[in-house]
């Protein structure tokens, strides 16, 4: 334990979100903990007996967030790479791919991320001559958005013997499945440790800087590599940042290869273990056609599958998960959990708090599933911000009814299922505050829940959704992973048919949230504290 740890620090003069004083003012932190939470008067009898006094000014603390769906390094590269999500048109794309191209003359291979061909005018991804010219010929690997799909240059195909016979590749659009995973592979191979290292560390300082605490890296043979997610693990461990918990997605048929996932460091053979793909991308598993493409997506894995890994996970000890969008893909995902329950017992199922990524399209029928089985569902509410709503991706790819009933918070909650929220970043920004906002204010109306719902989902629902039921909340005992913001009005902010409602009466005994009105500011972080170590401190305050 470091000095640091050691040190007793008594926070005062602001707002403490704690359920165990909805009115408290302060805080006293020791030994990495949180020791005492209460009102200013009491915090005088503390104020002697600490080694740091911080006058809050006002500001409001909260639990740090937890992302529970992150890839660090492609966060990171993203954040010091070629970054196409703010490109308007296809043009403007071609552009700073010939910007970045020139800036980076020594680079193996060139790296992008981001780009929405929905979102252009044009209606259609840079083909792979337009890209040819805008890097002089040299290798370029640019994932959509989703990173589902990529667009590539001839030079990067050059460097993948045998591409061309595999699946999912298209001479003219982006490649997909089996021929996406092979040039991805090649491309990541050419980053050096150091470039990743690099990009590691821009991630964790983006997320801390943002109050985020934790972070749930979801790696796996078919996204990254064993080296990257090793070496982010021995980095997290080895500097100040945000903790990271680590997700390797790799089916488990036995003890030997859980044994396996456990050598990694990771907590589960979780995460991106895909049983489809993504609706942007065409690839998410349908069970009625795309409205725009005449077939029903892709299936990866199917329900003896998915059997086959939660009954070996479950017998092993471990947390075991999947990447499911589609209602298909969904299905075969219950009946899979379900046949493994009949297998080992519907209790040691449950209580491994077994995780779905992405959930997006449910029906009663899954999500009472979900609340059987105790599933633990990892969601982006950022995924509806950006394609949501009457006009967006998804009512042009499912058409507008099917589109109306993705990720439907409020009747998880209803349901009894645990909810984690996360960002599934570089696929939406690292944003808590705007996560939250994002299902408080969701596109459609019904799927709605209140913030303090929402907020509970990415701080708390995130250390559950790992096993952990005793942080991730300011009460005594609890971790000291807390960030300090300034922000406006505290507000109780909850959802009905008709509008937002807003409550500020103390009689409530609920303890206030920022007013998260779509317009308003977001809080800014002014200090984020991982296990009462500052990993983020603003400047000049």
């Amino acid at each position: 334990m470091t000095e640091s740890e050691h040190r007793t620090v008594l926070l005062r003069g602001g707002d403490v979100h704690s359920p165990a004083d909805p009115f408290a003012t302060a805080m006293v932190v020791e030994r990495g903990h949180v020791a005492w939470v209460g009102s200013e008067g009491a915090a005088d009898a503390f104020a002697s007996g600490v080694d740091e006094v911080i006058d809050l000014e006002g500001a409001l603390v909260t639990p740090a967030f937890t992302d529970a769906h992150v890839h660090t390094t492609a966060t990171g590269l993203a954040l010091t790479g070629l970054d196409l999500s703010g490109a308007r048109t296809l043009p403007e794309a071609l552009q700073r791919v010939r910007a970045h191209a020139g800036a980076r003359p020594a680079d193996r291979v060139l790296l992008g991320q981001g780009w929405d061909a929905a979102r252009w005018p044009e209606q259609r991804p840079p083909s792979r001559t337009e890209l040819d010219e805008a890097t002089g010929g040299r290798p370029l690997y640019l994932p959509r958005v989703d990173v589902h799909s990529a667009a590539v240059t001839t030079a990067l195909l050059d460097l993948v013997p045998g591409v061309t016979e595999l699946s999912g590749y298209h001479p003219d659009q982006p490649l997909t499945g089996a021929a996406h995973h092979a040039v991805r592979a090649a491309a990541h191979a050419a980053v050096t440790p150091a470039q990743r290292a690099t990009a590691q560390r821009a991630a964790l300082r983006r997320a801390a800087s943002l109050g985020i605490g934790t972070v749930h890296e979801c790696a796996g043979p078919e996204i990254s590599d064993e080296d990257d997610f090793t070496a982010l693990l021995a980095l997290a461990a080895a500097e100040p940042g945000p903790r990271v918990v680590g997700y390797w997605a790799e089916a488990v048929a036995g003890e030997k290869d859980a044994r396996r996932v456990r050598e990694l460091g990771a907590a589960g053979a979780a995460g991106d273990l895909f049983v489809d793909g993504s609706l942007g991308s065409h690839t998410a598993c349908l069970h009625e056609p795309y409205a725009d493409a005449g077939h029903t997506g892709t299936a990866h894995l199917d329900t003896a599958a998915v059997a086959a890994h939660v009954t070996a996970c479950t017998e092993a000890g471990l947390q075991a998960g999947f990447h499911a969008i589609g209602d298909a893909a969904v299905s075969t995902v219950v009946e899979g959990v379900r046949a493994a329950a009949e297998a080992v017992g519907l209790a040691r199922v449950r209580a491994a708090r077994h995780r779905i990524e992405h959930a997006e399209m449910l029906t009663p029928e899954t999500i009472a599933a979900f609340a059987e089985l105790g599933l633990t569902a990892s969601v982006q509410p950022a995924f509806d911000a950006a394609w949501g709503g009457e006009d967006g991706m998804y009512a042009r790819r499912l058409g507008a009814e099917r589109a109306r009933t993705l990720n439907p918070y409020a009747a998880l909650l209803r349901a009894g299922v645990p909810l984690a929220f996360g960002s599934d970043s570089p696929v939406t920004p690292l944003d808590p505050w705007g996560t939250v906002r994002a299902a408080a204010f969701h596109r459609t109306p019904e799927h709605r829940v209140s913030v303090r719902a929402a907020f509970t989902a990415h701080t708390r629902g995130g250390w559950r959704a790992t096993g952990r039921d005793d942080a991730g909340v300011l009460v005594p005992g609890a971790p000291a992973d807390y960030a300090v913001w300034r922000t406006g009005e505290l507000v109780v902010q909850a959802p009905d048919d008709r509008v937002a409602r807003w409550s500020t009466d103390p009689r409530s005994g609920t303890p206030g949230l920022p007013d998260l009105t779509p317009g308003a500011d977001l809080p800014v972080c002014l200090r984020t504290v991982v296990a009462g170590r500052p990993v983020f401190v603003r400047p000049n305050e």
